[in-house]
């Protein structure tokens, strides 16, 4: 006899042990090792995101597109006959958007509920996992414990044996029939399959049931027997004790559940009357229960009806070891919350279109009651289910959650890194027992009376360890140890919880090690030899799927996996990459990226207003072989997409939604047992059932294999199941196209029929998709779902709120008083558990019913009869207390307002169809303006309307008719091509060409035909038709008077009347172009006849003869012949204008005449013009020059003109080819003032410059003379630049800033300092280069040592010349420009003068002064004015006071520039060809004698010029022109130091006395020495009286030129001209004459003799008095006199020097 399992721990693991065989003395085969401690990762305390390990190579798995991949194989003979499910291969192009590809499959992969689509070949999804990081927990899976029917055969086994070993009995082995073990599970399912053991006794079917059971004796009334007698002595006490204990039983669970597994209309055990009376039923069930009851309630002994034990009441659910029961809420392997789903990644669902296995509740089916009922909370099993609390799982990671995957709560949450997602929060409590129990563990105290106890005094029962005192039990027992096995009644009947146990922790390399080698070990032996390979044949998918299916329905052989089942992707992370951790891989925002599929699109999910873990987040699936999830649809009826990222093949079977009720029936016949217990056995994804099975019940079940890189997709309410081949990884989420929502409603319908709890709410989803979206295509799904939404809703509120209609009310409807307080409104959010339904624990999203007693919460369906408190069911309904309170989130109005918005916005594409058609049934003719209307109203339809199309198309063609049309209606463009220069004439000819083609009468009557053919109305039809009746009128006047013109001459108004109304036809006709001919001549004719009496040009004459010609005039016509003549005066008028106008001096007498005769003749209007121009500018002149001669005499000087205005208007004169009256006389005061401003240009040695020139330069004297005379710099101690060491700010805040050198500026560039002076000079003032100066280098300033040449760019003019200049102005015509500055020049110095005076008065000077006279010195000769006493007398008391050269200064009476003039073209020319004589160059390049034009005037002989000074100024008169001056270091060396030349013109910077120069005069020389008493008698008076003379040499007469140094040379006496102003004769020392500005004019060196070229001076006072300066001769004209000037030397004048004045220019 074979014993059965014993039994365990709980009820769900004792049939998870190995049944064994002792009557042949062999076993069966022993549970496999499918886990291998060693493998899995240890340290179990620490949490999973802190681990590490080996990571996982990828090469060792198979993945898409890799060599290892497995191929994709179709495969026609599959076990059982199971048919392929559909596989789709869609383009990268289809792949682009999943949910228009999802669309567009739909049709056909809803025939078989699961499909598979293998993604185009571009499109290759990494895999983001970090494995050494990622860790999960998986779950152990007894493969014939999952299969439904060898559950419930294990289940009924073992209770069978608990309940036998009670009574003493031991069934240790099975009864054997026929030499063979007897199934009893089978023998009772088939004596309950034809009516239980008395009618099989009866009809006698033992032997029937013995052949069913496959024994086939040929003695079969011993059969009979045997079986019959087994029956009796194994089954029959149990099953008589289970319909006595089974409802007591059944009632206690739901207790604990809160009420009935489904709200079905059935009776319950829980069901009481409104009385609160138990139903007096008398069948033995439920006296049995009515026992229990009122043990329950009373603790009163009840009598059994049978020999066995009484049933105590049924304890509170024990502790479970290893695992935690499904329905009651078992806890997850790899959750971040605190539960998980048993297997597999949903729910259960169902679709719309099948009724439902389980009846709905409606309004009128009895309402259940928990009146006198514990308030126990349920707890749900689901893939968002709640669970008790935070608390630890096996890894020691502490869970904040209290649910899986649901939406968050308000108060914080742990983030998870990578997700935008919050972990979810618990807002549910678990289940609270009848009575409270201390915090005992099981056994310790009783069940029943919860009094902890010492444990001698409990009975403990052996399956559950719970404890029962013996007096708490019915009938009451003593208390003994019992002799055999004691097991309470709900251990004995059992209630069918079952659940997986919790494995290892694993890292991905350790698992697939594992994985591995329990596959190789599970088929050594079982594949067969293959003698070609001498080796067993390799397993393939065939074999396993053989091999699974055995194991699966196989009673005796337990076979254990593992598996790594809805692992949250929140916390282990995803295996796609995710827009948090890979923002830069583009597959993060790939739409086939399962983090991105449930939001993306059209998807309904995106409205849902929290992540759901599982369901919108992703979950993770790690197999192993045989490892498997059972039969399941997903939550809410959605969609699926389960990707493979690698691993082994994959294998679904897929239920067709359209057969899920015949699946859930055969499920329910298959293993009833399991549903008694479990009424929501589908949603707890435990139980399999093999396809062949449910093939055989009508179901059609399709299979998939899901390779790498695959994609299985499940659509809803279909059924599917599968297993794993190998180690693999899969990922897996939800999402929801627009044609989900129905299934979704009929899914949360579903779930509240189980009473459980939904993942979302469906009517918030709809709610937030109406606040958001507002387009067509979402109303168009939308507006169904809110009406039924609506209709639902109201029908919930009418029920609550109002009386029933129904005239015959049943016991269960409740009559009384009804709510009437007024409903609050709530619009903000909540928690979940605010609004769950306590009862049927669905979301109250729009009304909800509040106990304020015991804070539970009612949905509407269940607000009143649900025993929420202690209140009467009358106080519930009516609230007469106030204490529940109804809440509405809208009220009606609002809500049917929301939905009537939603329905119209989803109605107006058919609204607009109905528009159409309407109006088109109501017009015989539609007007073309409201059809256009309407067709823009429909095409602002965001919708795809099918009537658009065809009214789009009719539109069309009538608009086509109209621009035909149009071209008969509106006027023909003339001058269309005008301003187009750009389109060719050949164009515009084709296009009129082609307009009048369309222009055309008879085409304008077919187009009339072709509108009534169409059959519509529009302006343009009947403007056409009244343009017809036109046209005749026009055809028929015309012709009258083209007809008639030779009778009776019409007048040119008539006619152009009738011509207008032609043109207006837009229509091409040949009266229109006659009478159009004869218009025109009739105008033409009008016309001449008023040109008579007009003015008119001589294109207008010419052109208007030629129209005449055009239109047919003939050429010997009156008026043809007359305009003709006046064309010839016209051009002979013309010609003669041009001829005066030609010659260099007009007669303007002439113009004059010919300007009055222009009046009567036609000329051309430019002619007449500059004619007229001529006059009027010589006219304007005229005054201008005499307005400015007059004023130029005006005895005010103040009142005569500005010479710039003098020049202006001069200049103006050049458009002129004459000169006006009086211009000869401004030219020569022109002259006059020119004279004056050639004086000022040579004071300033600028003899050669532009007159423009001589301001510029006054401006830059007048601003260096500020700086220098500035009074208050005054004398100071050395103070260092502010580059070098800090000079101490003096007190004074008014100060000046410290100014430096000959200029008296601040620092600037690179600096200087005297060794003698201490005072600082600018490098750039003194021509010191940068590179030229060394730190060490000494230096000696021309301030302290006189030798030392300062550079000066220009001439110094004296201040008396200046003033003598100044004085002439009263004497000039005009009012020079320069007069400003030149008065400020002169008042600066004289200020200075006076202010310098008492430093210069030889009587009051001291040698302690040095440092005063040093300063005054420095500021005198760095102006650019000469104070020649000043700089005589401060130099000579410096050389006595503190003497550095060995001589005296000289005395100094000009100041002249120390510039070396630029060689010439000519000598630069002359350089090159090694020429010193310009006689020796080629003709070509020499320069040409001046010619001066007879009408030029005559130069007077002018006076001597007087240049500004001698180049030798501040020189020695011993230091030749020529000599190379070279600089040496700034010191004083011996005078064997070598020499440092500078870099600049070779000028000076010092002389030391080993220079050798010869002393300024010789000894013979006449001295004249200055008498200090002088000053005594005279006072200093500027310009009356001289300066005091100083005791130094002076000339003894005031020289008219600059005082001249010995040269050192022999001069050619040839040289010098008689009345020359080159050389001064007054010998010297040496009797050789002295060069005055050798330096100034080097081009005039070369020897001359007098006779054969002109004095110089004459070429000069050309230049003074001849107004070829800049004002009139401008630049050319200067050149040319430089010309003359060098022509007088002997040089070319046709290769002038035309660089020097430039390079003068650029110079200043």
């Amino acid at each position: 006899m074979v014993v059965p399992p014993s039994s365990g721990g709980a009820a769900a693991s004792s049939a998870n042990r190995p049944l064994s065989t002792a009557n042949n003395g062999t076993s069966s085969k022993s549970k496999s090792a499918a886990h291998t401690p060693s493998l899995a990762v240890g340290n179990a305390s620490m949490p999973l995101s802190a681990r590490r390990s080996e990571p996982l190579d990828l090469n060792t798995v198979e993945r898409r597109g890799q060599p290892n991949a497995a191929p994709e194989i179709t495969k026609r003979n599959r076990l059982h006959g199971i048919l392929e499910g559909p596989t789709f291969r869609p383009t990268a192009e289809e792949f682009r958007d999943p949910m228009e590809y999802m669309r567009k499959i739909e049709p056909e992969g809803r025939k078989y509920g699961i499909a598979k689509i293998i993604p185009p070949d571009g499109w290759e999804m990494p895999f983001a996992i970090d494995t050494s990081r990622f860790h999960f927990r998986v779950r152990r899976q007894e493969l014939n414990s999952v299969e439904g029917g060898t559950r419930a055969n294990l289940n009924y086994l073992d209770q069978l044996s608990k309940f036998h070993r009670q009574h003493g009995t031991n069934l240790n082995r099975f009864p054997s029939v026929d030499k063979r073990p007897l199934d009893l599970y089978k023998l009772k399912k088939a004596v309950e399959a034809r009516g239980g053991f008395e009618r099989v006794c009866k009809l006698k079917k033992w032997a029937e049931i013995g052949r069913d059971l496959g024994y086939s004796g040929k003695i079969m009334s011993s059969l009979s027997t045997s079986l019959k007698n087994s029956y009796q002595k194994w089954l029959q006490p149990y099953e008589d004790y289970l319909r006595v204990a089974k409802p007591g039983v059944q009632h206690q669970l739901e207790l604990e559940n809160g009420g009935p597994f489904t709200p079905s209309p059935g009776t319950s055990p829980l069901k009481k009357s409104q009385n609160n009376t138990p139903n007096g039923e008398s069948t033995p069930a439920m006296r049995a229960s009515a026992a229990l009851n009122a043990s329950l309630d009373a603790g009163i002994p009840v009598p059994q009806q049978t020999p066995i034990k009484p049933a105590p009441p049924a304890p509170s659910p024990a502790p479970m070891q290893g695992f935690t029961p499904v329905n009651g809420g078992f806890t997850s392997v790899n959750r971040p919350s605190g539960f998980t789903p048993v297997n597999g990644p949903n729910g259960v669902h169902a679709t719309p279109e099948n009724p439902r296995s389980v009846p709905r509740s409606t309004m009128d089916s009895p309402q259940l009651l928990e009146i006198n009922t514990p308030n126990f909370e349920p707890t749900n099993s689901a893939k968002r289910a709640l669970s008790d609390s935070a608390e630890k799982d096996a890894n020691g990671d502490l869970d904040a959650s209290g649910r899986r995957s649901k939406r968050l709560k308000r108060e914080p949450a742990p983030t998870v890194a990578g997700s935008h997602m919050h972990q979810p929060r618990t807002s549910t409590p678990r289940f609270v027992p009848a009575r409270e129990r201390s915090n005992f563990p099981p056994g310790e105290a009783c069940e029943t009376c919860a009094k902890p106890e010492d444990p001698g005094l409990l009975l403990i029962c052996d399956s559950c360890d719970c404890g029962y005192h013996g007096a708490c039990l019915e009938p009451p027992v003593k208390m003994q140890q019992p002799e055999n096995d004691w097991h309470c009644p709900r251990c004995l009947v059992g209630t069918g919880e079952f659940g997986f146990e919790e494995g290892e922790v694993y890292s991905l390399r350790a698992f697939q090690e594992r994985a591995n080698r329990f596959k190789e070990n599970h088929f050594t032996d079982k594949m067969p030899f293959d003698p070609i390979l001498n080796k067993r044949r390799a397993v393939n998918e065939d074999d396993v799927e053989r091999e699974f299916w055995r194991l699966v329905e196989n009673i005796t052989e337990t076979v254990e996996v593992e598996y790594g089942a809805d692992i949250h992707s929140t916390t282990h992370g995803s295996g796609f990459p995710t827009i948090e951790k890979q923002p830069r891989d583009p597959y993060s925002t790939d739409p086939w990226n399962l983090n991105v599929l449930p939001l993306y699109g059209e998807s309904l999910f995106k409205h849902i207003k929290t992540d759901i873990s599982g369901m919108t987040v992703p979950w993770l699936y790690v197999g192993m072989v045989f490892s498997t999830f059972c039969w399941h649809n997903e939550d809410h009826y959605a969609y699926s997409a389960n990707y493979q990222h690698f691993g082994a093949t994959k294998t679904w079977y897929g239920v067709p939604g359209e057969d899920a009720e015949k699946f859930e029936n055969a499920m329910r016949e298959a293993v009833p047992e399991l549903f008694e217990t479990q009424p929501d056995l589908l949603f707890q994804l435990v139980t399999l059932m093999p396809p062949e099975k449910l093939q055989k019940a009508g179901v059609r079940v399709y299979a998939i294999d899901q390779r790498a890189g695959q994609m299985v997709v499940t659509f809803p309410q279909a059924y599917h199941a599968g297993f794993n081949h190998g180690f693999n990884l899969n990922e897996a989420v939800n999402f929801a196209p627009v044609d989900w929502e129905p299934f979704g409603e009929s899914g949360v319908q579903r779930l509240r029929d189980y009473r459980r709890q939904p993942c979302f709410s469906h009517d918030e989803l709809l709610l937030t998709a109406a606040s958001r979206d507002t387009t067509i295509n979402t109303a168009k799904w939308l507006a169904p779902a809110l009406e039924r939404l609506l209709e639902k809703e109201m029908a919930a509120r009418k029920n609550f709120l109002e009386q029933p209609d129904n005239a015959e009310p049943t016991d269960d409807t409740y009559q009384g008083d009804r709510y009437t307080n007024k409903p609050e409104i709530f619009t903000e959010d909540m928690d979940e558990e605010e609004y769950v339904c306590s009862f049927c624990k669905c979301y109250s999203f729009l009304s909800r019913y509040v106990c304020q007693k015991s804070g539970k919460v009612m949905c509407l369906l269940h607000a009143g009869a649900y025993e929420c408190c202690d209140s009467k069911e009358s106080d519930r309904y009516a609230s007469p207390n106030h204490d529940h309170v109804l809440s509405l989130r809208m009220t009606d109005k609002e809500l049917r307002s929301m939905v009537q918005k939603v329905v119209d916005k989803s109605k107006l594409p058919e609204a607009w169809a109905q528009k159409v058609d309407d109006y088109l049934g109501q017009e015989p003719r539609p007007s073309l303006k409201i059809l256009r209307s309407l067709l823009n109203e429909g095409e602002k339809i965001p919708f795809d309307i099918p009537q658009l199309a065809d009214l789009r198309r009719y539109v069309e063609r009538c608009n086509e008719w109209v621009e035909e049309a149009t071209i008969y209606i509106t006027r023909k463009q003339q001058n269309r091509a005008k301003g187009k220069s750009s389109r060719k004439k050949s164009t515009v000819a084709e296009s009129d060409e082609r307009d009048k083609e369309l222009r055309n009468f008879e085409n304008m009557q077919k187009l009339l035909a072709t509108a009534d053919e169409i059959h519509f109305d529009c302006p343009e039809y009947k403007t056409l038709r009244e343009r017809e009746t036109d046209i005749n009128d026009f055809k028929a006047k015309a012709l009258d008077i083209i007809m008639g013109q030779q009778h009776r001459a019409r007048s040119t108004q008539e006619i152009e009347d009738v011509f207008e109304v032609g043109k207006t036809l837009n229509i091409e006709l040949p009266e229109l172009e006659n009478l159009e001919k004869l218009l025109n001549h009739v105008k033409w004719l009008d016309e001449a006849n008023t040109r008579r009496v007009q003015f008119q040009t001589l294109q207008d004459v010419d052109t208007f003869i030629n129209r005449g010609l055009e239109i047919g005039i003939p050429e010997t016509h009156q008026h043809i012949l007359r305009l003709r003549e006046a064309k010839a005066q016209g051009e002979y008028w013309e010609a003669k204008a041009k001829e005066i106008m030609s010659v260099e001096n007009v007669h303007y007498q002439q113009l004059d005449a010919l300007s009055k005769q222009a009046a009567g003749l036609p000329v051309t209007a430019e002619t007449l013009a500059r004619v007229d121009a001529i006059l009027k500018k010589q006219r304007e002149a005229q005054e201008k020059i005499l307005a400015l001669y007059q004023q130029s005499k005006n005895p005010d000087f103040r009142a005569r003109p500005m010479y710039k205005d003098v020049r202006d208007v001069m200049a103006s004169l050049e458009e002129l080819n004459n000169k006006p009256a009086g211009t000869v006389d401004l030219e020569k005061e022109q002259r006059r003032h020119e004279d004056w401003m050639r004086r000022g240009k040579k004071l300033f040695g600028k003899a050669n410059a532009p007159l423009h020139i001589l301001h510029q330069h006054m401006n830059l004297v007048k601003e260096r003379n500020d700086a220098c005379f500035e009074l208050r710099d005054k004398p100071r101690m050395p103070v260092e630049p502010s580059s070098r060491e800090h000079t101490p700010e003096p007190d004074s805040k008014d100060r000046i800033p410290d100014v430096f050198c000959l200029c008296r500026r601040p620092e600037a560039g690179m600096m200087i300092e005297c060794e003698l002076c201490h005072e600082w000079y600018h490098g750039k003032c003194l021509k010191i280069a940068r590179g030229k100066v060394k730190e060490d280098d000494k230096y000696t300033c021309p301030i302290c040592d006189w030798r030392l040449k300062i550079p000066r760019d220009a001439a110094r003019p004296k201040l008396e010349e200046l003033i003598a200049w100044q004085d002439e102005l009263e004497n000039l015509p005009f009012q020079p420009e320069e007069e400003d500055t030149l008065t400020s020049i002169i008042e600066t110095a004289q200020a200075f003068r006076d202010y310098i005076r008492p430093y210069v008065n030889p009587l009051t000077v001291s040698p302690d002064e040095v440092t005063t006279l040093r300063f005054y010195l420095r500021k005198v000769e760095g102006a650019d004015i000469l104070l020649a006493y000043e700089t005589n007398f401060l130099r000579q008391e410096l050389h006595k006071s503190a003497p550095v050269a060995p001589e005296a200064p000289p005395v100094i009476d000009s100041s002249a520039s120390t510039r070396k003039p630029r060689p010439t073209k000519q000598q630069k020319l002359m350089a090159s060809l090694g020429i010193t004589n310009p006689d020796d160059l080629p003709p070509q390049y020499r320069i040409k004698p001046h010619k001066r034009k007879s009408s030029e005037p005559q130069p007077k002989p002018p006076q001597l010029l007087q240049p500004a000074g001698s180049p030798a100024a501040h020189t020695p008169s011993s230091i030749r022109p020529g000599y190379t001056q070279q600089t040496p270091s700034f010191s004083y060396p011996a005078q064997s130091q070598s020499i440092v030349t500078s870099g600049y013109r070779d000028s000076p910077l010092f002389a030391p006395p080993s220079f050798g120069l010869p002393p300024l005069r010789t000894p013979s020389e006449p001295t004249h020495t200055v008498n200090p008493a002088q000053f005594a008698s005279h006072n200093y008076t500027p310009h009356t009286s001289p300066p005091p003379q100083p005791n130094f040499a002076v000339p003894q007469s005031p020289p008219q030129h600059p005082p001249m140094f010995s040269t050192g040379m022999n001069l050619d006496p040839a040289l010098f001209t008689a009345g020359g102003a080159m050389f001064d004769k007054r010998p010297g020392s040496s009797g050789s004459p002295r060069m005055v500005h050798t330096e100034a004019s080097p081009s005039f060196s070369s020897p001359r003799t007098s006779n054969t070229n002109p004095n110089l001076d004459s070429i000069f006072a050309d230049m003074v008095h001849n107004d070829d300066d800049h004002a009139t001769l401008g630049h050319e004209g200067e050149n040319q006199l430089a010309g003359e000037a060098f022509a007088a030397g002997g040089l070319d004048q046709d290769h002038p020097d035309e660089t020097h004045m430039d390079e003068f220019v650029n110079n200043e």
